[in-house]
C-alpha cells in the first residue's frame, strides 16, 4: 500500500489509484453528456442526478421521511435508467466495442504491411459517390446518404426497398430523382454496396440544428444518434451539401471536404 500512496491532504492520504479512479469516471461522465446532449433524456438524466444527489443530502440530515420517499426512486434507478435510456447504452456500447475492433483492424493492416483503407476498389465507389452528390447538389435534387460501415441497419432496412447493389454513379443519381419513388427515402450504403433505398430514418428532437434544417438533415442527424453511422444530405431548396455524424451537422461542405469526409467514413 505505501508503494502506491503519492500524497496527503491533511488526514486523507491520496493514492495513485484514486486518481485513475477520478479520471475514468470523469471520462464515463463525459462519455455520457457526448450521447445525451441535445437530446431530451439529457433533462431526464439529469433530474434522476438532482434526486440522487437530494437523496444523499437528506440522509446526512437524518431527515428521516423525505428520505424514505426519495429512496424509492433511488432504489429503482437502475431499473428506470435501463428502461428510459435502453438507445442510448446500445448506442454507448456499440462505441466501445466499435472502437477496440477498428483498432484491432489498423493494427493488423500495419502488421501485414498495407493499409485496409486503400484499394482501388474502394477509391472507384469514393468517386462514384463524390461525383454524385455533386451532380445531385448541382441541379439541386434532394439526396440523403447513410455511410453504415459496418453496422446492420436491419430495422431501418426493412422500411426501404433492398438493392444489394454495387456503388454506380448513375444508379445513386437515378434513385434520388424527383420522379422517382426512391427520392423522398434514404439511401444506406455498406462496404461498397448500396444496400436499400427509400428507407424512413428516425428524426432527431435537437432544438439546437440550424433553423434552415428541413425533414433530410433531421432524418441525417437522428440516424446518428441512434447508431454510430454518418450521413450526407444535398439540400433540395439550396443544392448545399451537408454531413452528420455522432448528432452534429456540418453544412455547406465545398468538393475537398466531401472527399475527406468520404475517405473517413467510407469503408
Amino acid at each position: 500500500m505505501g508503494m502506491t500512496l503519492l500524497f496527503k491532504i491533511g488526514f486523507l492520504p491520496i493514492r495513485i489509484w484514486d486518481i485513475l479512479d477520478v479520471l475514468i469516471v470523469a471520462w464515463l461522465l463525459y462519455q455520457i453528456y457526448r450521447l445525451l446532449r441535445g437530446n431530451v433524456a439529457f433533462n431526464i438524466f439529469v433530474g434522476l442526478l438532482v434526486i440522487y444527489m437530494i437523496w444523499g443530502i437528506v440522509n446526512q440530515l437524518e431527515m428521516d421521511l423525505l428520505a424514505a420517499v426519495l429512496g424509492q426512486f433511488v432504489s429503482v434507478g437502475m431499473i428506470i435508467i435501463v428502461i428510459v435510456f435502453q438507445q442510448e447504452i446500445r448506442r454507448f456500447l456499440f462505441y466501445l466495442g466499435n472502437n477496440t475492433l477498428r483498432s484491432r483492424l489498423d493494427f493488423l493492416g500495419r502488421w501485414l504491411g498495407s493499409s485496409l483503407d486503400v484499394s482501388e476498389g474502394r477509391e472507384i465507389y469514393l468517386r462514384a459517390l463524390k461525383n454524385a452528390m455533386l451532380r445531385l447538389s448541382r441541379q439541386k435534387i434532394g439526396a440523403l446518404i447513410v455511410l453504415t460501415r459496418d453496422i446492420i441497419l436491419d430495422e431501418v432496412t426493412s422500411t426501404g426497398s433492398e438493392l444489394d447493389a454495387a456503388i454506380s454513379e448513375l444508379l445513386v443519381e437515378s434513385i434520388f430523382q424527383k420522379t422517382g419513388p426512391l427520392h423522398d427515402g434514404a439511401l444506406l450504403v455498406r462496404r461498397g454496396r448500396l444496400i436499400a433505398a427509400g428507407c424512413i430514418l428516425p428524426i432527431s428532437e435537437n432544438n439546437d440544428l440550424p433553423k434552415f434544417a428541413g425533414l433530410r438533415h433531421r432524418a441525417a442527424v437522428g440516424i446518428t444518434e441512434k447508431f454510430g453511422v454518418a450521413a450526407f444530405v444535398v439540400s433540395e431548396e439550396t443544392g448545399q451539401i451537408a454531413f452528420a455524424h455522432a448528432g452534429k451537422l456540418l453544412t455547406n461542405l465545398q468538393e475537398d471536404e466531401v472527399e475527406t469526409l468520404l475517405r473517413q467514413y467510407l469503408m
